[in-house]
């Protein structure tokens, strides 16, 4: 089978034997590029080579680049492949597909990487090269950066840092010189893109940021603040704390999220957003300390759900509405929790939820093996049945309070078939009701009267004219 050995030069300083033996004794030698100083070895000792420099100058994309350079590799026989830094990583799929449709092999040496030429006293590091740069680093630990070949993508590697570090913390950048050696030059991270020196040898470095010096946290920092606040030392209340006194409280913070959703603001959305997330936070922390579980055992377990129930992203199967999304949501969650009859189905409804929205949960899962009426003008009669019920029950005739139910059900049922939400509409109609109750008082007081005192009767002219008034506005 033929081979095309990638042999990494890294830098004149940090060559392997390994790569030079390769490089020096093929008779068919590709360079990625001539026109960098990783090259000099090759160029010194004279070999024959074919430069892929042409093909950087004339492809339209990174795409066509790599398909170009991988179709040339594989265009005769046995050859090298000598590349900048430790690999041609970005390079490498394209070979390796050109590479098994024409009957090569792909050995890819060792080599030493630009970030470890350039620093090689810092240990323990995060490398990338900046167009595979993550949105979110840790900052607790030294960030290496390699490939900074022009000021577009160093402005987008600083645009990326400055989320996370102050704009002003100091970096350095080693630049790879024509004689193989590197030279260094620190400045304020702001100043990254204004460097002339950049070239793909090029390597950032920062160090460490103190929590205190950060500009911006994530989402393992929390889980850091969570974790000091619960140690002993900590805070008296958060330490005092357990899944059941908190569960009220992850209730209470969905729904300021909700109300946050309503007013269409975000920097409130954000911040409710946090609370929930500090609540779920908060009992991973409670249950890693009875070593139950931690936050990324809950992380594991809704990708793995996610994955799970949607087949036709990750799987094979196929759901081109959102009607036939949820159809199989439905199958999988109902086989995942192993629920065999549709009673199971209905009981799976929380107990907790707000009885508004448990009865229209219910009544939609009952509505899926086809209970329900056909329509609005069906569910009607039900309710003035219902209503003709609970006034019997009033006189003596059965219970109150379960006809009581009744109705509100059958109300429930109309307003579902609707396309309306229960309890937006009873949230609503309270506010409603709080608003006319203030244009009563104040039409009240602007009579002189004390509303509390007055007589149903006259509230009730009252009441009358904030309504015609709240109209008329």
């Amino acid at each position: 089978m033929k081979t095309i050995t990638i042999a990494p030069l890294s830098t004149p300083k940090t060559l392997t034997r390994d790569a030079w033996d390769v490089v020096s004794h093929t008779a068919n030698l590709y360079l990625q590029t001539a026109e960098h100083p990783s090259a000099r070895p090759v160029l010194e000792a004279g070999l024959s080579f074919v430069s892929m420099d042409d093909l950087y100058e004339s492809a339209d994309d990174f795409d066509a680049l790599n398909e170009a350079i991988a179709a040339r590799l594989t265009s005769g026989g046995d050859c090298v492949y000598a590349v900048m830094g430790d690999g041609c990583f970005a390079q490498l799929p394209a070979i390796e597909k050109a590479a098994k449709k024409r009957g090569f092999r792909v050995d890819v040496l060792p080599g030493v990487s630009y970030a470890k030429a350039a620093f090689p006293a810092v240990q323990d590091a995060a490398v990338f090269t900046a167009r595979t740069l993550p949105k979110r680093v840790d900052p607790d630990v030294p960030l290496l950066v390699q490939e900074l070949d022009s000021p577009i993508i160093a402005g987008e590697v600083k645009l990326a840092l400055s989320a996370i570090y102050p704009e002003d913390r100091p970096v350095t950048l080693a630049t790879l010189q024509p004689d193989g050696h590197y030279a260094y030059r620190s400045f304020p991270l702001t100043e990254l893109d204004r460097r002339r020196t950049l070239s793909a040898g090029s390597v950032l470095y920062v160090k460490p940021a103190p929590f205190d010096e950060r500009t911006r946290y994530g989402y393992y920092d929390l889980v850091a603040v969570m974790r000091r606040l619960r140690a002993p030392g900590g805070c008296p209340w958060d330490r005092e704390q357990t899944h059941e006194s908190l569960k009220g409280d992850l209730i209470e913070e969905c729904y300021e999220l909700n109300d946050a959703i309503d007013e269409q603001d975000d920097a409130h959305i954000v911040e409710e957003l946090g609370d929930v997330l500090m609540d779920v936070v908060f009992h991973a922390t409670i249950a890693d300390e009875q070593g139950r579980f931690n936050e990324n055992d809950v992380a594991d377990g809704i990708v793995k759900k996610l994955v799970y129930r949607h087949p036709h992203v990750f799987g094979t199967s196929k759901a081109q509405t959102s009607e036939e999304v949820l159809i199989q949501w439905d199958a999988l969650k109902q086989k995942e929790k192993n629920q065999k009859t549709q009673k199971e189905v209905l009981c799976a409804v929380p107990k907790r939820f707000p009885a508004l929205m448990r009865s229209a949960k219910v009544q939609k899962r009952a509505r899926k093996v086809g209970f329900d009426w056909n329509g609005v003008s069906e569910a009607m009669p039900k309710v003035y049945e219902e209503l003709d019920e609970l006034k019997a029950a009033m006189d003596g005739n059965g219970s109150v309070s379960e006809e009581a139910g009744d109705l509100l059900f059958a109300i429930v049922n109309v307003i579902r078939l609707l396309g309306l939400d229960g309890e937006q509409l009873l949230h609503d109609a309270t506010d409603k009701f709080i608003t006319r109750f203030g244009r009563m008082e104040e039409l009240a007081a602007a009579d002189g009267k004390d509303l509390a005192k007055l007589p149903l009767s006259e509230q009730d002219k009252y009441w009358e004219q904030a309504k015609k008034s709240l109209f008329s506005e």
